[in-house]
């Protein structure tokens, strides 16, 4: 029986209700979180289960949309995507623009689900994926400073001599000559 909270937390996509309790939707066999985005069903037609495991014994499959079994969300998915995007391509030039292009969204949208899922901007993963590969360089090579940056996709010394120092607390000749 579902109480009037659970169909409340339904109908207002309540995530505080997520993994207390699932509902499923006897016309479509589907099953879900009840924070998600999907259109709610008809009171009449909705069921609660206190785990996913049950749901799936009764028949129900999990919903594509909020993926109750435990497998990423969404926008957990797709901001990987963009990480490993500008993981490998780190070096080449990266616009919020392009990002959202090479990766299906908008800018805006892209720089609102990057920051809520990774708690950062892109430009600010970006810089310090930049920077964290500079690092490596630095220990391992005899390449000058201005071609390390060049490599990282910071292609003028000053402004990678700063973005290191700002991140690193410290020049990137001090911290080779301490990492060497």
């Amino acid at each position: 029986m579902m109480t009037d909270e659970q169909w409340q937390a339904i109908v207002n996509n309540d995530p505080a209700h997520d993994g207390r309790w699932f509902y499923a939707v006897k016309t479509t066999r589907i099953f879900c979180r009840p924070s998600c985005k999907s259109r709610p069903p008809l009171r009449i037609n909705a069921v609660c289960f206190a785990a996913a495991d049950e749901a799936i014994a009764a028949g129900f499959r999990p919903c594509k949309r909020c993926k109750p079994t435990g497998e990423r969300l969404p926008d957990e998915e797709w901001i990987a995507l963009v990480a490993d995007y500008i993981n490998r391509h780190f070096a080449s030039e990266l616009s919020l623009h392009h990002l959202a292009e090479a990766c299906h969204g908008t800018p805006f949208h892209l720089h609102r689900t990057f920051k809520k899922v990774r708690g950062i901007t892109p430009a600010t993963y970006i810089q310090q994926t930049r920077i964290a590969e500079a690092q490596v360089l630095l220990s391992s090579t005899e390449l000058s400073v201005a071609e390390i940056g060049a490599r990282v996709g910071l292609a003028n010394p000053s402004h990678f001599v700063a973005l290191f120092k700002k991140i690193y607390g410290t020049t990137p000749n001090r911290f080779r000559a301490q990492n060497t």
